[in-house]
């Protein structure tokens, strides 16, 4: 029983939300997803990616100079379920990126987000050879009626606004909201190593990541968060992204 064992096919999108809904922690899909990538464990579904635009595919884009509209892609979603082997992940986000650079080589990058506040801080990302190019806190999870939302979900035009202020702000000045500590991580890989260069903010080292205490593994952390430290890259490069994986 080893990751060896995946098997990566191309899936339809219903497939695909069904894994993430069942598997994914946020339970949620993103709706202008393109590819789904189906992963396969001894001939049974077990697990989807789903690539697609960025919410804020200008502002992405920038990221790397002279990329084009159709060049770079976003790993919107991930979800394996318990059955798959061990470093299963990391494997098919291996094969993932082979397969793009072999049947979509317009495409020159791929970015992602990791979650570091309900998940993760993207060892799977680092263990398949992405580049760490943001570390930010993140302000933008609030708790619920016992769930987690967005603000931005809070804050659109299905949610009134009171005394002029956003629902959000409404709910955490009288305390039925609580905000979510934790950070959000930015990881790109070059599928064209040769507009690595063209990179407008620094690379990373990855152990900033416990330096700035943004560590985090299946969604628990060693520690709470208490530092305040600032944020890496918090404006510069920044990005419109869909929840972290």
């Amino acid at each position: 029983m080893t990751a060896k064992e995946i098997v990566l096919k191309p899936i339809t999108s219903q497939q695909a939300n069904a894994i993430v809904k069942a598997n994914h922690y946020s339970g949620k899909v993103v709706t202008n997803s393109q590819i789904h990538i189906g992963i396969f464990y001894r001939g049974k579904l077990e697990g989807a990616m789903q690539f697609g635009p960025s919410i804020d595919k200008r502002r992405v884009g920038m990221l790397v100079r002279g990329t084009k509209w159709d060049e770079f892609i976003e790993l919107n979603r991930m979800a394996f379920s318990d059955n798959l082997p061990r470093n299963s992940e990391s494997r098919a986000l291996g094969v993932a990126m082979k397969l793009l650079k072999k049947h979509a080589p317009k495409v020159k990058w791929v970015i992602s987000f990791a979650d570091a506040t309900q998940c993760g801080d993207g060892t799977i990302y680092r263990a398949a050879g992405f580049t760490l190019t943001q570390i930010k806190r993140n302000q933008q999870m609030l708790l619920w009626n016992g769930q987690v939302v967005a603000k931005k979900t809070l804050d659109n035009e299905n949610y009134p606004k009171i005394d002029g202020k956003y629902f959000s702000r409404y709910l955490l000045n009288t305390g039925e909201a609580i905000p979510l500590l934790g950070f959000q991580l930015r990881y790109v890989y070059f599928l064209d190593q040769t507009v690595r260069k063209n990179l407008t903010v620094d690379e990373i080292p990855f152990s900033a990541i416990a330096e700035i205490g943004a560590t985090m593994y299946k969604g628990l952390r060693p520690e709470s968060i208490t530092s305040d430290a600032t944020s890496i890259h918090e404006v510069d490069g920044g990005a419109t992204p869909t929840s972290g994986l």
